[in-house]
């Protein structure tokens, strides 16, 4: 695949047809158990409406992702507690491009004084978390969220390991 420009932009940049045609997709809801029913325009307006209160709370959140300027999914950072997590959700299309997107979403909370290090929850139906591992997280038990059980996995950004690539 050739090099793509991507962007991060926030979610009410993106058109909500985009994102509601996204989260209808058979795939997105095979992995994500909090998504239940069917998805409609008037979800993704609350939706995104609730994504963006949690920047003007946090001063960060979920972004829309950008690829040559056509959109390609959302995820960012969202506070778990004590813990920044981060989610990363791609259309069927753009799958590939969650290595890149993932790296530079963390060059920015390498940056960000606030965060020291970060979840990733996954739904037992994942299965591969070599991508994960070459990250450098770890397997940190498991949380629950709506009556769901999700897999964490825990990458620290302090320390000589934390740097990008560090092995």
């Amino acid at each position: 695949m050739r090099e793509q420009e991507l962007q991060f932009t926030r979610l009410t940049e993106i058109a909500p047809e985009a994102i509601t045609a996204h989260m209808s997709e058979p795939f997105v809801a095979r992995h994500m158990p909090l998504l239940k029913g069917r998805w409609t325009e008037r979800t993704t307006r609350d939706w995104v409406a609730a994504k963006e209160a949690h920047w003007q709370a946090r001063g960060l959140g979920h972004w829309g992702f950008l690829a040559e300027g056509s959109y390609v999914g959302w995820g960012g950072f969202e506070r778990e507690g004590e813990d920044w997590d981060f989610g990363l959700v791609l259309t069927p299309a753009a799958r590939g491009l969650g290595q890149k997107i993932t790296a530079k979403a963390l060059d920015f909370a390498r940056n960000d004084p606030r965060i020291d290090s970060v979840t990733f929850l996954l739904p037992p139906t994942r299965r591969h978390f070599g991508a994960l591992t070459r990250l450098g997280a770890r397997r940190d038990g498991e949380a629950t969220h709506g009556e769901e059980t999700f897999l964490r996995f825990r990458l620290d950004l302090t320390g000589p390991s934390a740097a990008p690539g560090a092995q």
